[in-house]
This record gives C-alpha cells, structure tokens and sequence, in this order.
C-alpha cells in the first residue's frame, strides 16, 4: 500500500512520519509532500501528483489553522480549509482513491456537557470551526471513500503548540490561564499511529466510512493541563521550579475567535479498529525531556 501524506512539515505531519518509520511496516510505502509541493487549492498540481504517485489512500494533514487570524482572513480559510477540500476530494474520487481527512472540535459550539459523539450536531462558532465543518461536509459529498477524523488540543515534540508554549515561559514567576474552557489533550504522535492504523484497516478493505473522533483519554482544562506539563517538567529535573499558575476566566483572555467552552471527544467508535484514546499524561512523560 502507497500512503500519500499532505503537509509533511506540520505538527501531525512530522509525526506521522515519525511514527511510520518507527512502525517497520513492511508493505506499506510513505510517499509525503508539504502543502507547496501538494496545494489542495490547485487541481492541476494534485492530479499530476495522483498521476505519478499512484497511491492507494491519502492522507490530509494540512490545514489553515490560524484560528484568530481566520475572523479577518476568512476567504484564505475557507479557500484551503473547505474548497481545497472540496477539490482534493474530488481529484481523488476520480481515480477512485480513499481521503482520511483530519479536522477539529471547533465544529462544535461547546454546550454539551458529555462528550460530543461523531454524529452529534454541529455548530461552528467562528470562520475557523465553520470551513473546517464545510470541508467536511463536502469532502462527504464528493467522494464516498472518506473517513474524518475529529481531534483537539495537539501537541507534540515538533512546531508550536501548547505544551512548548508552557515549557518555555517556565521561568515566569506566574502565568495566567484560562480555566473554564475543558478539552481532552491529544498527543500528536497517538493520533499519527490512529491514521496508520486506519490506513491497514482499509488495505484489508475492513474500514467503515464516515466521521470518526480521536482525541485525549481525560479531560482536563488549559488551566490543568498547564499545571501537568509544569509538574511533570519539574518531576524530570526539566525545569527548576514551576511558576504559579493563575486560574482565568474566558472573559479575562479575549481573543478574536470564539473558543468551545467544552469541547470533549467521545472516541469510542474507533475501539473496532483497535484504537484507544491518546494517553496524553504519559506521552508528556516521555516528550518533555527533548521539548
């Protein structure tokens, strides 16, 4: 199987070629570009690409993701996140070829109070949230080979994120941090090994199609997942102390786009391929020494 990978140089990118090379699979190939070499905005450029390549599935990890910036750009957003879909969709239904699409818990508005499940309503509170569920939408539209994966809060030992924020304002003597907004982190490489595995799940043509969610194994808030990254760091010998950790309201920290209050993600529809939630406490374990 030839696994055609969109947006190498990304968070998700880097570590699901991480995770490829660590997984001696022997009959799988990874063949990956970044979003200049493989423009999801440019139908001509993809079809050459499938044309060469051949590949038997692709996976898309690229994305718009400025999520605040996305308010005052909102025709780049919807350009990449819901046409680019849209088109790569398409070009792939063409020669017949499955997409595995990764999108996010901003479809959601963040009112639930139990874990939205994969067939929840959705309603998007800002330009980000609503081209990423329009791109869903109509990547189901055009190719019937789809599987979405929903995820949130990713971090890893790679680009910016979270967690690399933390460790490196570490010697601050207290930093502010929202407390009313509750998510379930997930660790960039556990989703990377979520895609490989459905990747094999469609090679034995043993894959059900749809919207699937893939995130943290616990939920916490960015106020606790602030205060787990500073113990754990600290536990290592990471860091030398920990700063205080303020807990702040969502009204204290405005910021242009509007955050899921709540944003939790039931990840039970996976468990028929094997998968289990991302352990995200134990994977800070294991990246904070090298982040």
């Amino acid at each position: 199987m030839k696994i055609l990978l969109i947006g190498k140089n990304g968070q998700l990118g880097r570590s699901v070629t991480e995770q490829f090379n660590l997984s001696n699979v022997g009959n799988m190939e990874l063949v990956s570009y970044d979003s200049s070499e493989f423009d999801i905005t440019n139908k001509a450029q993809m079809a050459h690409r499938i044309l060469q390549d051949k590949p038997n599935v692709i996976i898309n990890a690229s994305a718009y993701t400025k999520v605040d910036l996305a308010e005052s750009e909102c025709k780049e957003a919807d350009k990449v996140n819901h046409l680019g879909v849209k088109a790569l969709g398409e070009v792939a239904a063409a020669h017949t070829i499955p997409v595995i699409h990764v999108s996010t818990d901003y479809v959601f508005d963040g009112d639930a109070v139990f874990p939205y499940k994969p067939d929840d309503s959705t309603n998007p509170q800002s330009v980000y949230g609503k081209t990423k569920l329009a791109g869903e939408d109509a990547l189901q539209q055009v190719n019937p080979q789809h599987l979405i994966i929903r995820t949130a809060w990713v971090f890893s030992e790679f680009g910016n994120n979270f967690v690399k924020t933390m460790v490196r304002l570490s010697d601050k003597e207290e930093l502010s941090v929202v407390a009313d907004q509750y998510g379930c982190p997930t660790y960039a490489g556990d989703l990377a090994n979520c895609l490989l595995t459905l990747c094999q799940a469609i090679q034995v043509n043993e894959v059900q199609w749809g919207v699937y969610h893939f995130g943290g194994d616990a939920e916490t808030s960015w106020h606790g997942f602030a205060k787990t990254i500073f113990a754990i760091a600290q536990s290592q010998n990471r860091i030398k102390s920990a700063p205080k950790v303020k807990a702040i309201s969502t009204e204290e920290y405005p910021t242009p786009a509007s955050r899921p209050q709540y944003s939790s993600l039931d990840c039970q529809k996976l468990a028929v391929y094997g998968i289990q939630p991302s352990n995200w406490r134990l994977a800070l374990v294991n990246i904070l020494p090298s982040v």
